[in-house]
């Protein structure tokens, strides 16, 4: 285990142990949808959006605990969105993080309510935080435009969903792009927006967040797209070899996995180049960004 995935998985244990304390156990019969979103948030996963977010205040010295109810906002909208995507109208999967599906373990209509819970219940944990009412409207309306149909997640899967990869495009990895960043990049760009947002961060260093974190989305995208096809599925914990049979334009399906690997590289160095800008702080974020290089699931 390389350093990076030591301080992700002592990250992760602590968070989750602070995500059981927003589920109380019930034997209320209305709470199935409860049970069935806190089932899909804690079955797994690295927490890589809220390390990133905890990470991103840090360069600031914002205290763990007051990042925490945005970085748990951000892992429930996240999990929504996942359990939303595997359902059978979307990409029809069966596994995720090596388990059953939020709408195999309980059925289809409880997993569309587990999703909508758990969006809803994104943001009043959201408003719970300490910080100023200033900050909860400007984060707030950040998460709601980063998960929106206009310029964010659902745009992107509109997109990824509607695009296919049998068809010329003349802008193809322009389109491709435009996808990604909506897709993946707008729940990556969230977290380190809302870092500088936690922190006070001047405009030239917000900017120099969001660039680095478009880069960090695409690259992720990319080896996310490589892992389907040369991927192992006990250890990616889902269906692979989906995105060909689903005829997915990606940067694998116009360039080839080596080709997409090297573009993913090239985007790492420069987000690399980009956080060195705050020293010694940054080196979490900066071996983060080369983990995405390397990571098998």
């Amino acid at each position: 285990m390389t350093e990076i995935e030591q301080i992700l998985s002592t990250y992760s244990q602590k968070f989750n142990a602070e995500l059981e304390r927003y589920f109380p156990k019930t034997a209320a019969p209305e709470h199935r949808a409860m049970e069935a979103m806190r089932y899909s948030l804690l079955n797994g996963g690295k927490r890589l959006r809220p390390f990133l977010l905890h990470q991103t205040a840090s360069l600031f010295d914002v205290p763990y605990e007051t990042a925490l109810p945005v970085a748990v906002s951000l892992e429930m909208l996240h999990t929504y969105s996942l359990i939303h995507d595997d359902l059978p109208a979307m990409d029809n999967d069966d596994l995720r993080r090596g388990k059953p599906t939020c709408h195999k373990a309980y059925d289809e209509a409880t997993a569309i309510l587990a999703g909508d819970g758990l969006l809803t219940y994104a943001f009043e944990v959201l408003n719970s935080a300490h910080i100023t009412d200033a900050k909860k409207v400007e984060l707030t309306l950040m998460l709601a435009q980063a998960a929106g149909a206009k310029a964010g997640m659902i745009a992107g899967q509109v997109l990824d969903l509607y695009t296919d990869s049998h068809k010329l495009h003349a802008n193809a990895e322009d389109i491709i792009k435009h996808t990604e960043e909506l897709k993946t990049g707008c729940l990556l760009r969230y977290p380190c927006e809302a870092g500088a947002v936690l922190g006070n961060a001047t405009k030239e260093e917000k900017n120099l967040l969001i660039k680095f974190s478009r880069n960090l989305g695409i690259a992720f995208q990319i080896t996310d797209d490589i892992l389907d096809i040369k991927g192992d599925e006990k250890v990616v914990g889902k269906t692979l070899k989906k995105d060909k049979a689903q005829h997915k334009l990606n940067f694998v399906s116009i360039y080839g996995a080596d080709k997409a690997y090297e573009i993913a590289v090239d985007l790492i160095e420069e987000a690399e180049s980009l956080i060195s800008t705050f020293g010694q702080k940054a080196d979490n974020l900066k071996n983060l960004s080369r983990y995405f290089l390397t990571r098998n699931y």
